[in-house]
């Protein structure tokens, strides 16, 4: 029999892969390693693939559309209704392959390899400003432990880095031992943080999408890069109203007893950190 719908669950090395054919009956239940996968798929008819969209999904699922099946990406709290209780390998390919049948079924984007890319570089300007942060924190800390204090801000800690970067003589010889390596690293963080910043703004003027959610009020070219690497063109989304209630904008609702309330508080679902 052909198998029209397979349902796969990602792994790091063992893929499980659940098929059936046009009658719902199953047809293949099979382990695949990591290096049998693409050949595997390349030597079956096109067929319908869901799969959760989940670590490495966008790019397996980019990988499987060029090789002629139809490819789509679901939610994990989406496909968990579908899969029978004693969670396992299979029981979860079982799960991905009846979900994807269901026409009510809200399925992802597969975004491409540039909006990784782009998704990829504001998470490593994100890490390196937790670090800036945490570096700068410490410094205060030290400084405040011996009578010595800055202007909250970048201008803060501005003055503070002048001061060890000069060996003032009102800090103690011995902390400025400790000082120095942390100056140094924060200095170095700000320079690779400034690349990444004129990388961002870079693209944003090459991308016309960008430019003009940069005529928002408020909306800078991080935002502006940060929303097109999320959302691509935005197509997904029939309405304004739709991408709020996605970013998790838009106000919880408790429908009972046919009586309708808004809680007042915000659902806070979707990409935490654009939101």
């Amino acid at each position: 029999m052909q198998v029209i719908r397979f349902g796969v669950d990602l792994a790091k090395n063992a893929f499980q892969v659940h098929g059936v054919d046009a009658a719902g009956q199953v047809v293949m239940q099979r382990q695949l390693r990591r290096a049998q996968v693409e050949k595997f798929f390349a030597a079956q008819p096109p067929a319908l693939i869901g799969m959760e969209a989940c670590g490495s999904a966008h790019h397996w699922a980019r990988t499987l559309s060029a090789l002629g099946h139809e490819v789509k990406l679901m939610p994990p709290a989406y496909v968990k209704p579908y899969v029978p209780r004693n969670k396992n390998d299979v029981r979860d390919a079982q799960g991905c392959c009846e979900a994807v049948s269901r026409p009510d079924m809200r399925f992802v984007p597969i975004k491409t390899i540039e909006q990784q890319w782009a998704r990829a570089l504001h998470r490593t300007r994100d890490l390196l400003v937790r670090q800036r942060t945490q570096l700068a924190n410490a410094m205060r800390g030290m400084l405040y432990e011996m009578g010595l204090t800055g202007a909250k801000g970048a201008a803060g800690i501005e003055t503070l880095l002048q001061r060890i970067e000069a060996a003032d003589e009102a800090i103690p010889a011995a902390l400025l031992i400790c000082q120095a390596p942390l100056a140094g690293q924060w200095r170095a963080l700000d320079g690779e943080i400034g690349k990444l910043d004129k990388q961002i703004l870079d693209q944003v003027r090459q991308q016309r999408a960008a430019l003009r959610l940069t005529t928002i009020p408020s909306v800078g070219p991080i935002i502006a890069h940060a929303t097109i690497a999320a959302i691509g063109d935005g197509r997904q989304f029939a309405s304004a109203r739709d991408f709020a209630a996605w970013l998790g904008l838009t106000r919880k609702s408790h429908d009972t007893g046919g009586k309708h309330s808004l809680t007042g508080h915000i659902s806070r679902a979707g990409d935490r950190d654009l939101r």
